[in-house]
């Protein structure tokens, strides 16, 4: 079966491997342009592009899939595409192209969180379990029928960032198993059933921790948006980056937003109890250890974090 694979993100490349590894004929990988990374703003392949690269792929470079784009995935006349994290949206026409259609591995069981952020929408809403499906990509939002679905629960310390890893693996091989029943004829769909949510992407504004707002909340906001786009707070009107906390419920006596050292810990106080800060980034500062960063501010009495 020749399969154009569409990805863009290091989440999705072990889903291309895994269908390599499966014997699949993947004709063509499309994947978004080089980006500027870093500092210097040094055009980068993607992830995708880049192992696509390495496993000697024909790759189709599209920001969107447009009218170049369309032509070019006909003219690698894939029997399927599968599609993971690529960034765009794909039009009727596109999707008209494989007689077998699209089939999209999305990181939620759908229909609960359905957008570009489902993991960290997830653990920010604080749910226990989580995991991804296989499912025929029509025009909607993430509205099609499911091939396949695996569970994954969300441990209390789990960033965004780490549930992600697991699931674009566990995730990977459904995508190959869905595949494989589609070319053995033996694949059946069925349609979404239950409570639908929205997982908007995430905006910069959305890394901005509330101190008023109870611990718990803080918590998993902080986790969520980590690795991207990353918790922050301000202080003196800059603005400081932090990694995630930890739950401190044995202090209660701090205000929302204030600074206290309690032994070798940094304590932050919010709407309900205290939480400890694990590396906080000053504003054109590295990442550091909290304590490290509170010596060098002295003492903390009157700082406040916004």
């Amino acid at each position: 079966m020749r399969v154009l694979f569409a990805g863009t993100p290091a989440v999705a490349v072990p889903s291309l491997d895994a269908l390599v590894k499966a014997g699949f004929d993947v004709v063509a990988v499309l994947t978004r342009p080089d980006a500027p990374i870093g500092r210097k703003r040094v055009l980068t392949p993607s992830p995708v592009a880049a192992r696509a690269l390495e496993l000697g792929l024909d790759v189709i470079y599209a920001a969107k899939v447009d009218d170049a784009a369309v032509e070019q995935i006909s003219a690698a006349a894939p029997d399927v595409a599968a599609i993971v994290a690529y960034g765009g949206l794909v039009p009727p026409t596109a999707l008209a192209i494989p007689r077998h259609g699209w089939i999209n591995l999305h990181f939620s069981l759908l229909p609960a969180w359905r957008g570009a952020a489902p993991v960290q929408r997830s653990v920010m809403a604080g749910d226990d379990v989580t995991g991804a499906v296989t499912f025929q990509l029509e025009k909607g939002l993430d509205t099609g029928p499911v091939f396949g679905t695996l569970t994954e629960s969300v441990g209390p310390e789990d960033t965004a960032g780490q549930l992600l890893e697991r699931l674009s693996h566990s995730g990977a091989v459904l995508l190959a198993q869905t595949l494989s029943a589609i070319e053995a004829g033996k694949a059946s769909a069925v349609p979404q059933a239950g409570d639908v949510s929205l997982a908007p992407k995430l905006t910069l504004e959305d890394g901005h921790l509330n101190w008023r707002h109870p611990a718990l909340a803080i918590g998993r906001q902080a986790r969520g948006v980590t690795p991207e786009p990353g918790a922050w707070t301000l202080l003196d009107g800059q603005r400081v980056k932090l990694e995630p906390v930890r739950l401190r419920p044995d202090v209660e006596d701090l205000a929302p937003g204030a600074l206290a050292v309690h032994g070798k810990s940094v304590l932050v106080g919010t709407g309900s109890h205290a939480v400890e800060l694990t590396r906080i980034q000053p504003a054109g500062k590295k990442m550091m250890a909290a304590p490290d960063w509170a010596r060098g501010i002295g003492s903390l009495e009157g700082v406040v974090f916004e």
